[in-house]
């Protein structure tokens, strides 16, 4: 009665998810409990003839494969666990011909979508108020931490300006109503991810700056959203 509808996973001492598309040959493993251990790891198989084989570089299959760097994309590096991931966030942006603009996401948060919005318009003065804005996650990936929040917000800045972002450029931040991008967590081992798959610059809060310089790592350090969008205007 105490344990409710949930009853066998009170039993256990671990609990695991197969978490997959109709559409993909990819499986993902998600442990929710584990009382001898950590939870909110990730695993990522690949179904073959042989049966399952383990994805020994996950980020890749959250990556396009484009030949050129194209506007409307930003990679940002996210944590699944103890594993940092690549993840490519795509944007769109186009002038709406409805009297309420779409706001459309898949694979974050619309809210905060919203909210991102709200402080691009109030803090840069860019106004997307009749536009809609289209942001979607590569490889079917859903992101919740706000590290996401600077990725997005280039990604949409990108597309508006059918500008492409700098090649082998990754960014992670919060950023805050008052358009102040702030820190996130383990920002010095996101870097060193990064810089062992090919990136080249990174677009990062200040308070995440690394402790010791990551070799080929140019580490752009931003205080605001405006400060980021000079960042890549001017690379």
């Amino acid at each position: 009665m105490l344990a409710g509808p949930r009853v066998l996973e009170h039993m256990v001492d671990a609990v695991l998810y197969f978490e997959s598309d109709s559409g993909s040959r990819y499986r993902v493993i998600r442990a929710v409990k584990n009382r001898f251990g950590a939870v909110n790891e990730l695993g990522v198989f690949a179904m073959t003839g042989q049966g399952f084989k383990e994805v020994s570089n996950p980020s890749a299959i959250f990556m396009s494969d484009h030949a050129a760097q194209r506007s409307g994309s930003a990679v940002l590096v996210t944590r699944e666990g103890t594993r940092p991931l690549l993840v490519e966030v795509q944007a769109l942006v186009d002038e709406s011909h409805l009297a309420n603009p779409r706001r459309v996401g898949v694979g974050v948060d619309h809210n905060r979508l919203a909210m991102l919005l709200a402080v691009i318009h109030r803090h840069t003065g860019i106004s997307l108020g009749d536009q809609d804005v289209f942001v979607n996650v590569v490889g079917g990936m859903r992101i919740s931490e706000t590290a996401s929040d600077l990725p997005i917000l280039l990604a949409i800045y990108s597309s508006l300006a059918d500008k492409a972002l700098p090649e082998k450029t990754i960014s992670f931040g919060e950023v805050g109503l008052s358009g102040e991008v702030r820190p996130v967590y383990n920002g010095e081992e996101r870097l060193k991810e990064v810089a062992g798959q090919g990136f080249v610059r990174a677009i990062v809060p200040r308070a995440n700056r690394p402790r010791k310089t990551i070799k080929g790592m140019e580490v752009l350090l931003v205080d605001t959203i405006q400060q980021a969008l000079d960042a890549i205007n001017s690379s």
